[in-house]
């Protein structure tokens, strides 16, 4: 429990006695790499998912698991990807070390997803994907963007960076499109430190993905060094060095056996906020339509400096000086000078988005706060505010 006076850590990840252990055990065998825990941790993700292990592979991050996605697709030079003005910069970073040109579509005021209409105007005979990103958790409208993706013969590509308990008319985030593509980064709801994890809708494209994600070398390379016996490798096209290590995945199974739990609890921090702050002069955000589950990865307000008499800024200056840690997720990709200069966006083609990305803030939510962290958070914010509930 944190002291009156403890920072509070935004998206601080819960780890227990049981990933200490795992990965004491991992030290002890002296097999750290990718091993026989990475496969496990494939295993345990994709009966999570409900799918074959066949069909996952995990890395080291989710911009590789985005990058050897669009590989795997066979993107090439000069093929535009259609993805939101409102993500991390890792998934356009993606898109271009893919060989690929990304194009942005603006988000839905509502959702802060991906706008399917938007996307619809931005699609060319050029155009070959869509990344939609399923933001804070919340899940896209993957009926629209499926439409349209059958519509235009496109891959989908999914960013379930924030989504990994996310679904959509009853289907999970990730198994919608071609590839889906996990984070397991350090404030996500499953944390390894760093990490990532790909779907494919085939045995095959996971076959390439493991292949592409160590060097190009045939499957199961890592098995060269096993108590069977060395085995040879082949090199069958220039990978990269993107697979993941047993001491990540001991950390990632005991993650994923507390998934539920650690839902069910951000669910009710999540719940506690939209209660308590509801009738002050800051933006909430929607709350999750019918069939569909939200992931609540991030608790995002808005604030408007002239509804609320603080800019976005100094409240997160104030929320600082309350030793409250927060985020900003994100400001908008078009905001960025290097991709002004580099293709020329202004943030001004994309309003809503620009908008947002100017307002939010974002509030820990993570499992591991106590009921002492979440009322400190509350009244921090409220502080902060400097404003009585309108």
């Amino acid at each position: 429990m944190n002291s009156t006076n403890e920072f509070i850590v935004f998206g601080a990840p819960d780890i227990q006695q049981a990933e200490i252990d795992e990965i004491v055990a991992s030290m002890r065998t002296g097999w750290l790499g990718t091993g026989p825990k990475v496969a496990r941790f494939e295993r345990d993700f994709a009966t999570y998912k409900g799918i074959s292990s066949d069909y996952v592979a995990a890395l080291n991050s989710c911009t590789a698991a985005l990058h050897v996605s669009m590989i795997a697709a066979n993107l090439e030079m000069g093929d535009e990807v259609i993805t939101t003005a409102m993500t991390f910069c890792a998934t356009v970073n993606a898109i271009i070390h893919s060989g690929a040109t990304p194009v942005l579509a603006d988000i839905d005021s509502r959702t802060l997803n991906i706008n399917p209409s938007d996307i619809e105007s931005k699609i060319t005979p050029k155009t070959k994907a869509i990344i939609p990103v399923h933001f804070a958790g919340r899940a896209c409208d993957m009926d629209a963007i499926m439409a349209l993706a059958r519509k235009h013969n496109l891959f989908v590509i999914e960013d379930c960076a924030h989504a990994i308990e996310t679904e959509w008319n009853g289907k999970k985030a990730g198994t919608f499109g071609n590839f889906g593509c996990f984070s397991f980064y350090v404030t996500k709801n499953v944390a390894t430190g760093e990490g990532g994890m790909v779907i494919a809708n085939s045995p095959e494209n996971i076959a390439r993905i493991k292949i592409l994600s160590l060097h190009g070398m045939s499957k199961d390379a890592w098995h060269r060094f096993s108590d069977k016996g060395y085995r040879h490798y082949y090199v069958a096209e220039p990978g990269y060095k993107y697979n993941m290590m047993d001491l990540q995945a001991a950390i990632g199974i005991h993650q994923l056996a507390r998934v539920e739990d650690n839902w069910r609890k951000r669910q009710n921090i999540w719940k506690q906020y939209q209660n308590e702050l509801k009738d002050f002069p800051i933006q909430l955000p929607s709350d999750p339509v019918p069939n569909t589950r939200h992931a609540y990865h991030l608790y995002t307000i808005m604030i408007d400096e002239k509804r609320a008499n603080i800019s976005r800024d100094s409240f997160i200056e104030k929320m600082t000086e309350e030793n409250i840690g927060v985020g900003v997720h994100y400001n908008c990709i078009a905001d960025h000078p290097y991709y002004q200069k580099q293709f020329g966006w202004s943030p001004d083609h994309y309003p809503v988005a620009k908008t947002v990305g100017r307002q939010t803030v974002s509030l820990p939510l993570s499992a591991k706060l106590s009921y002492n962290d979440i009322s400190r958070i509350i009244c921090a914010v409220k502080h902060s505010l400097g404003a009585a509930p309108t």
